[in-house]
């Protein structure tokens, strides 16, 4: 069982590396992270060993410790199961979502979409928006293993931040995705929910490549 001190460190060195503080592939000490943490090293790695098996921290071979850095087929293939796993989660949660939840999903929506209807997009709300919506289908899945599962795979690339990156054109398709996964909802059609959570992970996948070409050249 983990200690006190080792959630402590575990949740503020995950935010440290999730927050744009760190950067892929920048190298990290014990020392640097019990600070950041305000713990002694011990705790810290229980938390870096939590890290490293959700492959946001890495080792090499000289066993020196770094924030990951995928390369573009590890993203690929993280991006492929994401969709394998949402698209079953829009299954699910296409023949148990309730009246509530629907109307959930739209107000999720509509604050998503004024966040992108801005004159420059606010793209903090948008992702807020964008998590909420995500989130709620998963719940609406009703499947434990699920929700076990794919957390790690949507935030694994967020190392990588490119936010800021997405063009107008890429919000508002990820808005009018959303708005065809709840007429698949409204409808209870399975079949529809998975084909366009699949078309919209992989749409995702391609402005996530773009943008961090774009990151890369800044």
């Amino acid at each position: 069982m983990m200690s006190r001190a080792s959630d402590t460190a575990y949740r503020k060195i995950r935010s440290f590396v999730l927050s744009g503080e760190a950067h892929p592939g920048m190298q990290l000490t014990e020392e640097q992270l019990a600070e950041i943490s305000g713990v002694s090293r011990t705790p810290v790695r229980d938390a870096v060993q939590r890290l490293e098996n959700e492959m946001l921290l890495v080792r090499s071979a000289s066993k020196r410790l770094s924030v990951a850095d995928w390369s573009d087929d590890e993203i690929d293939e993280m991006f492929t199961l994401r969709g394998m796993l949402e698209s079953h989660a829009a299954q699910r949660a296409a023949q148990k979502m309730n009246a509530g939840s629907l109307k959930q999903l739209r107000e999720i929506n509509e604050a998503l979409t004024k966040a992108v209807d801005q004159t420059t997009p606010d793209i903090a709300t948008f992702l807020d928006a964008n998590r909420q919506f995500h989130d709620l289908i998963l719940e609406c899945a009703q499947s434990p293993r699920l929700s076990k599962l794919l957390p790690a795979l949507v935030e694994q690339p967020v190392v990588r931040r490119t936010a800021h990156h997405y063009s107008r054109e890429d919000l508002m398709q990820s808005r009018a995705d959303h708005e065809e996964l709840i007429a698949a909802f409204t409808a209870k059609d399975q079949n529809w929910a998975s084909a366009v959570m699949t078309s919209h992970i992989r749409r995702a996948f391609h402005s996530f490549s773009v943008a961090t070409k774009s990151s890369a050249e800044d």
